[in-house]
């Protein structure tokens, strides 16, 4: 699994590096065939200043990528609400798979 981490407009200290990296292998717990995590943290200057925190996540996995993206008034509130987003698509990614495997070849051929 690789992870990328990105900053925009804000420095990647080695705390929040951590943070990240510790959600992040939350996300590999439910779902093992991750290929790659790709994080990308920013600081917006829009003029709401309750949502000027970004956190997105692209996580790849064998045949699809996942998407989610979360703001916030601090930066780890995004971060912790994009996992949990995630999670949940893993999870709904994981059934489907498992679902699409127990069920007979002959079963896609019927009109």
């Amino acid at each position: 699994m690789n992870l990328l981490i990105t900053g925009h407009h804000l420095d990647l200290t080695p705390a929040l590096r951590q943070y990240v990296e510790e959600k992040v292998t939350r996300l590999t717990r439910h779902f093992d065939q991750v290929i790659e995590i790709e994080v990308i943290l920013a600081i917006e200057g829009t003029a709401d200043k309750d949502r000027r925190q970004r956190a997105e996540i692209n996580l790849r996995v064998k045949g699809d990528v996942l998407h989610a993206e979360s703001e916030a008034q601090g930066l780890y509130a995004a971060i912790d609400t994009v996992v949990e987003k995630l999670d949940r698509q893993i999870a709904r990614h994981k059934g489907k798979v498992q679902h699409h495997q127990n069920v007979p070849a002959k079963h896609y051929l019927q009109p």
